[in-house]
């Protein structure tokens, strides 16, 4: 999405057509005087986010690449009203605001405090400082400038490009086109009309049912559906590479549930109090005859797994399956254990803060589809609510999978969960965060973890082959609260 500097013979056109064009104005003013107004400030609402499109491109001002970082360039994208496009004015006093994005929390910034005609503009940590701060001027009815402090210069797009990935920079107010931004306010973005493709992930990333953890040094550590249970290790969240089998000398304490295999399902991983936790299920598919247990790990390497134990089975006789298992530790500290798939949905017991181990006999129902497919529950906390992530539809079956990943919400961990329309989760509610669109096909099985730049969704996809690969997105939450993918 980056774009090189092409035609400079422009700028040099673009110049002296601005010279020519004062020229005829001076001339005319000595024949017919003529009253110049001044530049006047926009109104802003300083509570609102804006897409602000260029007047000559018609594209949204953006940060490339969906970055995060300090120092990521600013460029112009065809317009799509995601977090990325979506800026909110912070005011500096003095008539001077700040450009926040909403993706990233940064703050738009002509690199190096240059006061260079072409300079650089990237994002940065927001510090208040002049090269940081704009004041909005309205060249034109409905469109506006924006003139830095530091410089006196205005925010463009460089050449007067129309390309996706065209550069912004900065240079010197000669009210084109091309340095006149329309603000649109915008609303949410929760529902949009198309999904993203995952974000870049390299090495071994065919996985099915990932579950991932931060690891004290900061690397993550992926556990997923397989022989023993497969594990890979990344320092980046990008590169993943194989790390061996949890179990490597077999698992007979799940043959009861499983036919004698060791090939067990959907773990789930934690790190808590300097230990490793995870909860796996044993079963064989279509069947309700199914247990979750738990092994623990000092240190989350393949071989160093220590099982702990049954938590919960199922059999033929329950209406709920005992697979998909969720750790989620709420704000009071307790512990709980979400899971379920199909029969009558998603159920949660307490779960010792000791031991890992069911306590007590409270049984919580919380989604379900009448009999429908509604399974691999992730709950996540964040500003007061608890979000539960469900995976609806058909998984498993390749690229005509059409798994896709609902959400809820409830500020109690036990719910009831509600999505964004107030359906209960009990009566088959969901809003639809991320569906197969394209090459992607049946997103599901979905895990959540903070990271320090964002909320992190993980999730395996079918590519056209057939063949279940790792999925990474981040995630970002609207004015209301709700989360979405980008």
């Amino acid at each position: 999405m980056k774009a090189t500097r092409a035609f400079p013979w422009r700028r040099g056109a673009q110049a002296a057509l601005t010279l020519l064009v004062a020229a005829a104005v001076t001339f005319a003013q000595l024949a017919v005087p003529v009253a110049t107004p001044q530049a006047s400030a926009a109104t802003i609402d300083t509570n609102a986010w804006y897409v602000l499109v260029n007047r000559n491109s018609g594209k949204a001002l953006e940060v490339a690449d969906l970055s995060t970082a300090n120092n990521a360039g600013i460029q112009q994208w065809a317009r799509n009203d995601h977090a990325v496009q979506q800026w909110q004015f912070v005011s500096s006093g003095s008539g001077y605001y700040r450009l926040k994005s909403r993706h990233s929390g940064k703050v738009i910034d002509v690199a190096s405090r240059s006061t260079a005609d072409g300079a650089n503009v990237v994002q940065y940590t927001d510090n208040n400082a002049t090269n940081q701060q704009f004041s909005v001027q309205d060249p034109a009815s409905g469109y506006i400038q924006l003139i830095n402090r530091n410089s006196g210069k205005s925010l463009e797009v460089w050449e007067w490009s129309t390309a996706d990935g065209g550069r912004v920079s900065q240079y010197t107010d000669t009210n084109a086109n091309n340095q006149q931004w329309q603000m649109v306010r915008v609303g949410d973005v929760s529902t949009p009309t198309t999904y993203p493709n995952p974000g870049p992930v390299t090495g071994d990333t065919i996985v099915h049912d990932p579950e991932v953890v931060k690891r004290p040094d900061g690397s993550y550590l992926l556990a997923n559906t397989g022989e023993g249970v497969n594990l890979r290790t990344s320092t980046d969240r990008t590169a993943w590479r194989a790390a061996g089998m949890a179990f490597p000398n077999g698992m007979p304490w799940v043959h009861t549930y499983t036919n004698n295999s060791n090939h067990v399902w959907a773990p789930d991983v934690h790190y808590v109090n300097g230990r490793y936790y995870m909860y796996y299920s044993a079963s064989v598919f279509e069947s309700n005859r199914s247990a979750i247990f738990l092994a623990t790990s000092t240190t989350g390497a393949a071989g160093s797994w220590t099982n702990q134990g049954l938590v919960i089975s199922s059999s033929a006789s329950n209406d709920w399956n005992a697979i998909d298992p969720n750790l989620v530790i709420d704000q009071q500290g307790r512990w709980f254990l979400s899971f379920g798939s199909f029969w009558s949905g998603i159920k949660m017991i307490a779960l010792s803060s000791s031991t890992g181990l069911r306590s007590g006999t409270a049984f919580y129902s919380l989604a379900s589809r009448g009999g429908d497919a509604v399974e691999a529950p992730t709950i996540h906390y964040r500003n007061g609510y608890y979000y539960l992530y469900v995976s609806f539809d058909a998984c498993c079956r390749g690229a005509a999978s059409t798994y896709r990943i609902m959400v809820g919400r409830s500020t109690s961990v036990t719910g009831p969960y509600v999505d964004r329309n107030g359906t209960a989760m009990m009566s088959g509610g969901g809003t639809q965060i991320l569906a197969g669109h394209g090459s992607i096909h049946g997103p599901g099985h979905q895990a959540v973890i903070t990271d320090t730049d964002s909320d992190v969704l993980f999730y395996h996809y079918y590519d056209n082959a057939g063949d279940p690969r790792l999925g990474v997105n981040l995630l970002g939450y609207d004015s209301s609260g709700w989360p979405y993918v980008y």
